[in-house]
């Protein structure tokens, strides 16, 4: 099983993968939408024969008074691929994304009230908390859980992951330097690794088409 980027090519079979597994589905155009607007977020599930299984479709949230962060559209894992993780990774590399990318503080999604299993998931898996509840936020009336993850311990692990790598670089600029320069102290002494944090992008905001879907994906998918 193989999670990527998804590309434009991609968008039918994401699409057909929606009307298999979900309530809420979309025009095409939308999927385009959110291609073409952040290609960078959303991501497929394919199995060892190139077919996609799952996917997740996501964006950024444009909100001047509020942190940047990001919101998972929609989500879907077909049946037969179920309980693999599969929901879990490409949350969780949606997520990656958008911090690498936009420098999201957190991410959003909505999921039934009547869902348990992806509530179980979302909560217990995924560390989401619910922020609200949006009254007949579905078209058949339902009730939504509005729901949050924090992103900075996942951003915190990418830096530390980052900073090995950059302490090597700047040491070895800074030898090359002190060498030059004929000093005698250790480069450790004389530099240490730098950090950068990406700005967020502004966007124009999303034309809302129909309610995001995130729910009726699969049971405790961890």
């Amino acid at each position: 099983m193989n999670i990527r980027n998804a590309r434009p090519d991609d968008l039918m079979n994401m699409q057909y993968c929606n009307l298999l597994c979900l309530p809420e589905n979309y025009q095409m155009k939308y999927y385009f939408y959110h291609g073409l607007s952040w290609p960078q977020l959303s991501y497929i599930a394919e199995d060892d024969d190139g077919k996609i299984v799952g996917y997740v479709l996501a964006k950024m949230e444009e909100d001047p008074d509020d942190a940047p962060h990001g919101h998972i559209t929609s989500l879907a894992v077909k049946r037969p691929h179920r309980r693999l993780g599969l929901a879990q990774k490409l949350i969780d590399q949606a997520s990656r994304a958008m911090i690498e990318n936009f420098g999201a503080k957190y991410v959003s999604l909505h999921v039934r009230k009547s869902n348990r299993a992806a509530l179980h998931l979302y909560c217990n898996t995924l560390n989401f908390q619910v922020s609200e509840v949006e009254p007949k936020y579905y078209a058949d009336g339902e009730d939504a859980y509005a729901m949050k993850r924090d992103l900075s311990p996942m951003a915190n692990e990418l830096r530390q992951r980052l900073a090995p790598k950059k302490a090597g670089y700047v040491v070895l600029v800074s030898r090359v330097s002190l060498e030059a320069q004929g000093s005698a102290l250790p480069a450790w002494e004389e530099a240490g690794p730098e950090e950068k944090t990406p700005d967020a992008h502004s966007r124009g905001r999303d034309r809302k088409q129909g309610r995001e879907s995130t729910e009726s994906t699969h049971g405790p998918d961890s």
